[in-house]
């Protein structure tokens, strides 16, 4: 007798039925939440229609940095989940589970943990081992392969911003990385040296370091339930998609290459482009001050690479690899200005400020920690990108962690596990690894409500519980 789906697992192909029919593609909500700041920017301040225009328009472009950062991360996160060394590992991974719950389970414990040092090699790692054990005809009847998809997201859906390349952390502890006027107001006249927060104060705080242990058992749980049982979920087969054989690599060369070939197929630039490279990081750590401090976007995005580079081995597999990574980058490039426009209107038209106010009329040193973390969740469903929410919201969310005197690094946090709940319910994010799945967010997104009405409470009784142990201001 087929085994029964139980209450989580009903819930979530019921939700996955609902979002494949209504949820519209994530380029749809970036354009809705335009139309939606710009009537709040109308209605709750003092400007202009024009005013928001000029807002809307000088703001667009301002994100073209962060926005190269952010696809540098996801290739070079492609780069190294799909290097030979890594491929072997996935392939040995992927024998692993016996059962579709355990392999639900798998991919989401890999995926949030890897999240925690890099989201953007999470991403392409998660997926890569989902396909991996979607290949797999040996599982019993099979794996619903939108619930593997999903699980390759969580570790962005719950951990990733309290790791290694979570943006509000190192911005905080990146000089240079935020506006002086941030600084500032973080400084309080001295009472933080330069307004700087530096990570053994928000990422490397016992209470965040016991917080990604429990968000980590929780979400593999919940998936392990939510994940139907043999037979009655739909593989990629069941949805028409055709995964081809596991990839088999041969070995590269032409017979009597010319000079130009040679040198795209020797290691001899790559060990060069890799000592070059590595001498720079080792005298960059080497003369910052506190090297935990001095970790951020670039120096991630150029260890990645040169990482990359050396699990490659030629210049001429790296530019394949490269080539392959380039298509999941497409969905940032398009939305992100778009974001940007949005986040022009919210500061451009102080509406921010109304939102500012509104939070220390409301809050108290205990309820502040959670009402931040809600916050950012729920700005983070209009602009999806913790680095840019995190300079929007940065001036009057410290502003009022001073005058509530609340720890300054834990409002941090608080606002990292927040921003990771949006990416359970906005789309935006998924974009990179559903190119590979060949799925839509609409098949994979009732697995993740799912997960985010889980993991919402478990997040506001962590910041809150946890908060109450830690003293002002840092």
């Amino acid at each position: 007798m087929t085994e029964q789906p139980g209450a989580i697992a009903r819930g979530a192909l019921a939700l996955t039925d609902w979002t494949e029919r209504w949820v519209p593609d994530a380029f749809i909500f970036a354009l809705m939440a335009t139309v939606f700041v710009l009537g709040a920017g109308l209605t709750a301040t003092p400007a202009t229609l024009s005013q928001i225009v000029d807002a809307w328009g000088r703001g667009f472009w301002e994100l073209i940095p962060f926005t190269l950062q952010m696809a540098l991360i996801i290739i070079t996160g492609h780069v190294l989940a799909t290097s030979p060394p890594v491929g072997r590992l996935i392939r040995g991974i992927a024998s692993w589970p016996r059962t579709p719950r355990g392999a639900v389970a798998l991919v989401a414990f890999f995926a949030m943990t890897s999240s925690w040092f890099n989201w953007g090699f999470s991403l392409v790692f998660s997926a890569v081992l989902a396909i991996e054990i979607a290949r797999r005809p040996d599982i019993e009847g099979g794996v619903d392969y939108r619930a593997l998809a999903a699980a390759s997201f969580l570790g962005l859906g719950s951990v990733w911003a309290q790791g290694l390349s979570g943006s509000a952390a190192l911005q905080m502890a990146t000089p240079g990385a935020l506006q002086p006027q941030i600084r500032d107001i973080v400084s309080h006249g001295g009472l933080v040296s330069g307004g700087i927060i530096p990570f053994r104060h928000t990422i490397f705080l016992w209470q965040s370091l016991l917080s990604v242990p429990i968000e980590i058992a929780v979400v593999t749980l919940v998936m392990w339930l939510a994940t139907p049982p043999a037979g009655r979920g739909k593989t990629a087969r069941d949805l028409g998609i055709d995964l081809g054989p596991a990839e088999v690599r041969t070995k590269n060369g032409t017979l009597n290459p010319t000079p130009g070939q040679w040198l795209e197929h020797s290691s001899i630039l790559t060990w060069f482009v890799f000592a070059l490279g590595g001498t720079y990081l080792v005298r960059y750590f080497m003369q910052a001050g506190e090297p935990l401090n001095a970790i951020n976007l670039n120096i991630l995005n150029l260890a990645f690479l040169l990482v990359g580079f050396l699990l490659h081995g030629t210049p001429a597999k790296l530019m394949r690899a490269v080539q392959n990574a380039t298509p999941a980058i497409w969905g940032v490039i398009l939305q992100f200005p778009f974001y940007a426009g949005i986040a022009g209107i919210i500061t451009g038209t102080h509406l921010s400020d109304r939102l500012a106010d509104a939070f220390v009329r409301i809050s108290t040193p205990a309820t502040f920690p959670p009402l931040v973390a809600i916050y950012s969740a729920v700005l983070g469903v209009f602009v999806p990108s913790g680095g840019s929410k995190w300079v929007i919201i940065a001036p009057y969310v410290m502003e009022a962690a001073h005058t509530l005197h609340v720890h300054l690094g834990w409002i941090v946090s608080t606002y990292d596990l927040g921003e990771a709940l949006a990416n359970l319910v906005q789309p935006f994010w998924m974009l990179p690894i559903l190119g590979l799945f060949k799925l839509g967010a609409r098949d994979v997104m009732g697995y993740t409500i799912v997960v985010f009405l889980v993991l919402t409470p478990v997040v506001l009784i962590l910041v809150t519980l946890l908060g109450m142990t830690l003293r002002y201001p840092l």
